[in-house]
């Protein structure tokens, strides 16, 4: 019933699509519902252009910055191992499944669209991995050990939060494929990571390189 609920939503924007569960390049077993990539490859008639403007339903496509980060957690289980992390603006998830799956002790996706939240929920049945649901980051309680963030510095109104997420966890990372030079007090660029957005969008191969910042990491 919840699947059927989701597509419901995404049918309001898109009345044809379906979810269907995909796995991803590099991260093992790890699967998500994402939009079916054949309803995709077609022109868009001008009201179906105008409802995804308006209403995108993001929380159906794994990110390229996010599937990159989700990546570099499996990489390195041992940062989040046995430890209370946050995956802010989660989307469908992904990040805070993999902290899951990795070990982390308690996995928070937090996002305010109610839509993304069911989407986890879905996802984290989906792999058999238990999630943390929170759609106020600042009403989040108790202590957090690690935030995650990709994608989400697009809007420069949501650089602020770094700040936020400094004073809050010990460590912090951040993973984005369209700032290439984030100047932020405490954060430096660790890495540059390979991305992929499913189903593919035909981004420029630009956005496929992903920059990884991090606070609080030796």
């Amino acid at each position: 019933m919840t699947l059927d609920l989701l597509e419901r939503q995404l049918h309001q924007v898109l009345p044809a699509a379906h979810l269907h569960p995909t796995s991803l390049p590099a991260l093992g077993t790890l699967q998500l519902w994402l939009l079916d990539p054949t309803n995709l490859n077609r022109a868009f008639a001008s009201d179906e252009t105008q409802r995804l403007l308006d209403n995108p339903p993001y929380w159906g496509f794994c990110w390229g910055s996010g599937l990159a980060l989700a990546r570099w957690v499996l990489d390195h289980p041992e940062v989040v191992r046995g430890k209370r992390v946050l995956d802010f603006g989660s989307g469908s998830g992904v990040v805070a499944l993999a902290c899951a799956h990795a070990g982390a002790a308690t996995s928070v996706a937090c996002d305010l669209d109610s839509d993304a939240l069911l989407a986890c929920r879905l996802n984290a049945e989906l792999n058999g991995l238990e999630l943390h649901l929170a759609d106020d980051y600042f009403a989040v309680a108790g202590e957090l050990d690690i935030i995650f963030a990709a994608d989400v510095l697009y809007d420069r109104d949501n650089r602020a939060f770094l700040d936020h997420f400094a004073e809050r966890a010990g460590q912090v990372l951040v993973a984005d494929s369209r700032v290439r030079d984030l100047k932020h007090p405490g954060y430096l660029r660790l890495a540059t990571l390979e991305g992929q957005t499913l189903p593919d969008l035909g981004e420029p191969l630009e956005f496929r390189q992903v920059a990884l910042y991090g606070r609080g990491l030796d």
